[in-house]
């Protein structure tokens, strides 16, 4: 079995003890993973800090340069990264672009766009005021080294995403991706940072010890997490006793509010994939579907017809269009939250059995007949699984689309724009979607509110996210 290394001072690291990753369609070990220990973080975080200086006093244009060069790489091995992550995070490979069956070949497209965009943005002296006293300037300087903690469900995407405006700043990185999904993440950072400097780029791996090692490490300056609320919380209290600044992106429960004047048959294709994107294991995909009485019946038999026509299986295989849930442990929370469903008295209009058989496979499935309270509403499922809850009111809607402690996302769904929109200004989300549902764009600012984290990532105000300002006073 292939053994695979860190990247620490543009160097491959082997560590003295390893562990398996695991393929989910499967559950066959697919390589040896470095288990990190925390001397070996310090060596990481060490090389970074030594790095950052001669990085940020490189020409702007210069690391612009050199991070189109990582598109170019990230473009070159985009068939052999999607087939690793096809393989360890579970997706079937899919298509390329936004149009195509969003897969792995889908997230290393993602991956090469998302490092184009911020490698080719500008960041400019911005000047605060000026009269005839005084100029002052604001100039965007790095933190030093970033800490970067990926998860799972994207996982190279969302490693993409923390790591390329952080390095086109001028900082540094450390990227600590998810035990999970191991393999691909290291090979990707084990690829780009061939083009970079030494120690610009580094990788540790291992279970939360080796995350909790990275993120206590006084040597850090800027944290970035993706990832649960309860690892989040315990990554701000590290980050606390050491005042270092966060970005926190905590997932969230999002709902989607379905208008009484939408027409099922148009609306269901959006919602569907809204849902169950990635097997719905993604932080802004639609967790609660809310639809008025007088649509519901139509609406649940168009994602019924759906649901049971997408192909399941091995993401390797050609036909295959979804593919199973990631890990163990959340197949059994998905299973667990759809029986407490189906013990309470709810509807499940398809799906809601495991096959028999390997993998950690679970069809796609639709729950009615269920209600604000229950867990599977109440909880964010994170898996192949829609509750879908009647309302009577506009008013209704938006108090149980409001009534829970997160707010990543939400969507509003009607062909009255206008009216649609009136509803989405009344939505505690970071992000409201009209007629559509997760769709980010490199250059649209994307973070949650409430306890679904703090900071934004993408486009400009995600570059500034990951410097601090400094005011530079100039008397006339």
């Amino acid at each position: 079995m292939q053994s695979f290394t860190n990247t620490v001072n543009g160097r491959q690291v082997h560590s003295a003890s390893s562990f398996e990753s695991r393929n989910p369609a499967t559950g066959e070990a697919i390589g040896l993973v470095p288990r990190s220990t925390r001397q070996e973080v310090a060596a990481a975080v060490a090389a970074a800090k030594a790095a950052q200086p001669a990085w940020a006093a490189l020409p702007d244009e210069t690391r612009r340069e050199l991070l189109h060069k990582v598109a170019d790489v990230i473009k070159e091995n985009a068939d052999y990264l999607s087939q690793w992550v096809t393989r360890e995070q579970g997706k079937p490979l899919g298509g390329v672009g936004p149009g195509n069956v969003p897969g792995s070949r889908f997230e290393l497209w993602g991956c090469e766009t998302w490092t184009r965009v911020p490698a080719s943005l500008e960041l400019p002296v911005e000047v605060a005021f000026e009269d005839n006293s005084r100029r002052d300037e604001v100039h965007r300087r790095p933190f030093g080294v970033v800490a970067a903690i990926a998860p799972w469900n994207w996982p190279l995407l969302i490693a993409i995403w923390q790591m390329i405006p952080s390095l086109r700043a001028g900082n540094t990185v450390v990227l600590k991706p998810s035990e999970y999904t191991s393999i691909c993440s290291l090979e990707l950072v084990r690829l780009i940072a061939q083009v970079l400097p030494a120690g610009v780029l580094n990788t540790v791996s291992g279970d939360g010890e080796v995350g909790a090692a990275l993120v206590d490490n006084p040597a850090v300056d800027k944290i970035m997490f993706t990832g649960s609320g309860a690892t989040g919380a315990k990554i701000a209290a590290t980050a606390a006793r050491h005042l270092t600044p966060t970005t926190m992106e905590l997932g969230g429960n999002d709902a989607a509010i379905v208008l009484d004047d939408a027409d099922p048959k148009q609306i269901a294709i959006g919602l569907f994939w809204g849902a169950f994107i990635n097997m719905g294991q993604t932080c802004a995909a639609i967790k609660r579907l809310y639809v008025p009485e007088s649509r519901h019946d139509a609406i649940v038999a168009e994602l019924k017809v759906l649901a049971e026509g997408m192909p399941m299986g091995d993401g390797m295989q050609a036909e295959t269009v979804v593919g199973p849930i990631q890990n163990a442990m959340q197949f059994r929370k998905v299973t667990e939250l759809v029986e407490q469903a189906r013990q309470g008295g709810a509807t499940i209009v398809c799906g809601g059995e495991a096959p028999q058989g390997p993998g950690n496979f679970y069809p796609l499935t639709l729950v009615t007949d269920i209600a604000d309270g229950a867990s599977l509403v109440d909880q964010e499922q994170f898996g192949p699984v829609l509750p879908i809850i009647k309302y009577r009111s506009v008013d209704d809607a938006v108090r149980s689309a409001n009534g829970l402690d997160v707010g990543l996302g939400a969507s509003v769904w009607s062909p009255d724009v206008q009216k649609a929109k009136s509803v989405a200004a009344r939505l505690q989300a970071g992000t409201v979607w009209i007629n559509q549902h997760g769709m980010v764009h490199p250059m649209v600012p994307f973070g949650g509110s409430k306890k679904s984290g703090w900071g934004v990532e993408f486009g400009a105000e995600g570059l500034k996210a990951v410097t601090q300002p400094q005011v530079i006073s100039i008397p006339k």
